[in-house]
Parts: structure tokens; C-alpha cells; sequence
């Protein structure tokens, strides 16, 4: 069994996109994979969420969501808000291991970035992932500022003992700039690592079909697709 954390360096820098990315990769693998969001915001009762967009593009169909909140706010904003109970992510963690038992792959997608707080005691992302002892994938910009962001969420994560499964870019321009094409060494130099996966502007527009060649294309082996990080810097024409 494996448990996969996703968050980012801020809110909207493609972690829904990625998250469905993963999981059509593990479905095309034919590998049991069920998805979490424990908590979604900005969206009411009845509206399609981040989870109804990891099944329009992905095709996996075993998704939870534990909690939602109509206020585009943090969760612990967004519940105190609406005069709504927390997102318990302990409760959620036990409950993401026993989905475990039964998926060979468990992806948790969060909200907003790695610290936003869950409830007012300031429970975060962060924490969940160390309550499950589950890997991070972090999701970042490319633009001007994502140096910055992204190494503050690193140095957060090391600071936390937890593990970084990569990192990966969530919306690659399609026309990139010298920020864009400088800031991909410098993100590999963050990471220690090289990028785990870069996915273009508008993956989220795409049929299935197309998503799937896109994800397999734009997410490295380890994630299951076919990234070579080598050959994505050569086109950078630094």
C-alpha cells in the first residue's frame, strides 16, 4: 500500500491537475487507486469540486471528500465561517489508512499550500502527511515569485522530518519567458533533485484521452508516466 500527499506552493498552482495526472497514470497501470480531498472550499452543496475534476480527467471513480466548505477561504477560515465543525485530520488519517488496506495507492490531495490551517488549533497538510509517514509531491509555478514560495514549502517540509516525493511544475507556459526558463535549474537546485514532472497550461481544457498522453508525458517514472527532465532542460534555450 501507498499513500501519496499533493500540495503546493500556494493556491491555484495546479495540484487538482497534477493529483488527476497520477491518478490516470495508476489507472492506465491498472493499479487500485483511490483519491481525498479532506477538505474542499469556495464551493456549495450540489456544485462539482476539485474531485469531480480528477474523475472528468483521470477516470477514476473512487474519490472521498470529508468535508466541504461554501467560503473560498483556508478550511479553518472557511468552517469557522459557515458555523460548520473542522476537518479532524486525525479522523482523516485513519481513515485514509484503512483506504489504504484496500488501494495500492492513496492520493491526498490538499488546499491551498502546505500550511494552511485545517482548524484553529492550526492543523495543516503538513500534518496529516506525517500522521500517514506519506511522502509529499509539491506543486509549483513557473513564473516570476516561485523561487521563493517554493523554497519556503521545502524548507518547511524538511523542518517537519517529512520525505519530498518531487516536485513538478503545474502549469508550464505555452510561450515561457526568461523568469520561466531561468527558474527551472533553480527549482531543481531547491529540490536537490531534478523536476518530477512539468504539465503545459491548459491540461485541465483536454478530453481524457488527450489528459492521459499529457499526463504520461508531463509526470516523471517515478509518478508513472515518462517526464526526462534532461530533455525538458534542453529546451530551455538558456
Amino acid at each position: 500500500m501507498s499513500v501519496l500527499v499533493i500540495t503546493g506552493t500556494d493556491t491555484g498552482v495546479g495540484k487538482t491537475v497534477v493529483t488527476a495526472a497520477v491518478a490516470a497514470l495508476a489507472l492506465e497501470r491498472k493499479v487500485p487507486v483511490a483519491v481525498v480531498k479532506p477538505a474542499q472550499t469556495g464551493v456549495e452543496a450540489g456544485e462539482p469540486g476539485d474531485l469531480d475534476e480528477v474523475i472528468r480527467l483521470s477516470g477514476v471513480t473512487t474519490t472521498f471528500e470529508f468535508a466541504r466548505f461554501p467560503d473560498p477561504l483556508s478550511p479553518a477560515a472557511a468552517a469557522r465561517l459557515s458555523g460548520l465543525p473542522p476537518v479532524s485530520l486525525t479522523d482523516a488519517a485513519e481513515r485514509v489508512r484503512e483506504l489504504a488496506e484496500t488501494h495500492r495507492l492513496v492520493l491526498v490531495e490538499g488546499a491551498g499550500g502546505l500550511l494552511v490551517r485545517f482548524d484553529e488549533d492550526g492543523a495543516t497538510i503538513a500534518d496529516l502527511a506525517r500522521l500517514l509517514r506519506a511522502p509529499v509531491l509539491v506543486v509549483t509555478r513557473a513564473e516570476l515569485g516561485t523561487l521563493n514560495h517554493t523554497a519556503l514549502t521545502l524548507e518547511a517540509l524538511a523542518g517537519r522530518g517529512l520525505d519530498l516525493a518531487g516536485l513538478v511544475i503545474g502549469s508550464w507556459p505555452r510561450d515561457p519567458g526568461l523568469a520561466e526558463r531561468s527558474n527551472v535549474p533553480d527549482l531543481e537546485t531547491l529540490a536537490a533533485r531534478p523536476l518530477a514532472g512539468a504539465l503545459p497550461e491548459g491540461a485541465a481544457s483536454l478530453d481524457r484521452a488527450a489528459f492521459n498522453r499529457l499526463a504520461h508525458d508531463g509526470l516523471s517514472p517515478v509518478l508513472g508516466g515518462g517526464f526526462d527532465p534532461s530533455r525538458f532542460r534542453a529546451t530551455l534555450s538558456l
